[in-house]
């Protein structure tokens, strides 16, 4: 993973859903995302962004209690939306078979994913998002193409 990263201060959930768009759209297939943030920070608001940049046209939610929802995206390849929220150990994970969502044909987005320790792929890009405010969120991406670009756009 890329040390680069590129931190955004969003104001409501329209900004982070743009967001999640623009950082989606220059992501290569195999992409896996680990989203960091506490209940309600706007983790799956930032994820149906993703999913607009990646070419879902299906309704985005949390899959917190099917684990995973899978949705056609651009080119035919498929985004992976994963909730870990009710898993308790890493273990649990594996014998869901979560590797199988890590599928390199398409992109996967998991929700909790510092409950998967060391079963999270070492070059997974790794997004937190922090509460600032009632609607205000500070978004930092760290390990993607979308985050180099935006640090570079952002040096004096």
């Amino acid at each position: 993973m890329s040390a680069t990263s590129a931190t955004h201060l969003t104001c409501n959930v329209e900004e982070t859903i743009a967001l999640g768009e623009r950082l989606a759209a220059g992501w290569p297939a195999g992409t896996v995302v680990a989203l960091k943030g506490d209940l309600g920070a706007g983790k799956t608001a930032l994820t149906k962004g993703i999913a607009r940049g990646l070419g879902v046209t299906d309704t985005i939610t949390s899959p917190t209690f099917t684990l995973v929802n899978e949705h056609a995206a651009r080119d035919g390849r498929r985004l992976y939306h994963v909730d870990l929220y009710r898993l308790d150990q890493p273990q649990q994970a594996v014998e869901i078979g979560i590797e199988e969502e890590l599928a390199p044909d398409g992109w996967t987005i998991i929700e909790w994913a510092e409950k998967l320790g060391d079963v999270l792929p070492a070059n997974a890009a790794h997004i937190e998002i922090e509460i600032v405010g009632e609607n205000e969120r500070r978004i930092t991406v760290r390990g993607t193409r979308s985050a180099e670009r935006e640090a570079r756009n952002q040096e004096p």
